[in-house]
């Protein structure tokens, strides 16, 4: 068996969590190139590239995997929020069950499902660490009443607003897979008190990272980091923008010396020329006619059909072979369920369908 001594270093798995307004995503952003998908729409203000805001996990999903295959374009990809991300997995997992609520499984049943698919979905996200792209997740915090078994009383804590039942398992699976959970807050230096020496109003409010364990948050990290560092990327940058160690000593040889090839100017100049972020996308180009999409169409649905290029026609081509509905019937009448449980859950079996369509078709 091989053994490899010493550190080896690789891209991060970073949380982020706090308050909201207390500037997760703005942090996020300060990252190594990054790029956002912004689950909640709350990106607006901040100059970064981003991805479309997705409408549905398969989706979401679709676009981490497109990122995976952007190493060395971005460096960081940066899901915000976490939380509201496991909402659309909530759906999924509600649709693909045909139930209205994750209460409706009973027993608990529907938090096992949407636990075993959000580990599906960082497993993924492990990947993308691999391919050498950092992965941030930001969140939203929540404080809830905890209580040691082996103490008296109980008190409040910051938890990560994931999992609201304490029967699901999100939120310490989402700890559990990070390298560093990070926690911002504004920390309060003195409460003032009155004439009578009641308390009366906090004092202090400068956000703060709180960067180990405490009884009242939750945070980790394995850089020697200070337990409180101030809301300044520079207190981190050193973790992220360190060189890559290889395991394997490569050998010191000098390339072979070519002729230089000299590039004409005007080739010169569009190689030059940035790309847009949605040119880049591969299913934005759309050879279908799926940027004239009936409006009508569920939002979930006519998402992806316009990410992977895909009419309504061949929708209703498939729908149609599989004995769903009558070929020529406007996606607009499916009945929702079908659509959301169907299409949308299905949705990878269903553009492989579609692509088998156009195989098909002659000269396609």
């Amino acid at each position: 068996m091989e053994v490899i001594s010493g550190k080896i270093d690789k891209k991060k798995k970073v949380v982020l969590y706090g308050p909201e307004g207390i500037g997760k995503s703005s942090l996020a952003a300060q990252f190594p190139k990054p790029i956002f998908i912004d689950t909640e729409g709350s990106t607006t203000e901040l100059t970064v590239d981003r991805l479309p805001k997705p409408s549905s996990w398969t989706m979401l999903n679709q676009q981490v995997d497109w990122v995976k295959q952007q190493v060395g374009r971005f460096e960081t990809l940066v899901i915000d929020t976490v939380d509201w991300a496991e909402m659309l997995c909530i759906e999924s997992v509600c649709s693909h069950h045909n139930k209205k609520g994750i209460e409706d499984f009973g027993y608990g049943n529907g938090y096992v499902y949407v636990k075993e698919e959000l580990g599906r979905f960082l497993n993924k996200l492990s990947d993308v660490i691999d391919a050498g792209i950092h992965v941030v997740l930001t969140a939203h915090s929540q404080i809830v009443k905890f209580e040691q078994p082996d103490e008296m009383g109980a008190y409040d804590r910051y938890q990560l607003k994931l999992g609201k039942k304490t029967s699901s398992q999100t939120a310490p699976l989402v700890k559990e897979w990070a390298d560093m959970v990070l926690f911002i807050n504004y920390k309060t230096y003195s409460i003032a008190t009155d004439d009578k020496g009641k308390k009366h109003k906090a004092q202090g409010g400068v956000r703060t990272i709180y960067t180990t364990h405490h009884p009242a948050w939750d945070a980790k990290n394995r850089h020697g980091l200070p337990d409180e560092i101030s809301l300044d990327y520079a207190n981190i940058a050193h973790i992220f923008n360190s060189v890559i160690a290889s395991p394997q000593i490569q050998p010191n040889t000098a390339p072979p010396l070519t002729e230089p090839q000299v590039t004409p100017p005007q080739q010169q100049e569009q190689q030059m020329q940035p790309q847009p972020l949605a040119a880049q996308m591969p299913p934005v180009v759309d050879t279908t006619g799926a940027s004239k999409l009936d409006p009508a169409i569920p939002q979930t649905l006519r998402d992806l059909m316009a990410q992977n290029s895909v009419s309504e026609e061949e929708i209703q081509v498939v729908v149609s072979n599989k004995g769903y509905y009558p070929m020529g019937t406007p996606i607009a009448n499916y009945d929702p369920g079908f659509v959301n449980g169907v299409l949308v859950g299905a949705w990878e079996q269903v553009f492989n369908m579609v692509k088998d369509f156009r195989n098909s078709l002659p000269f396609s």
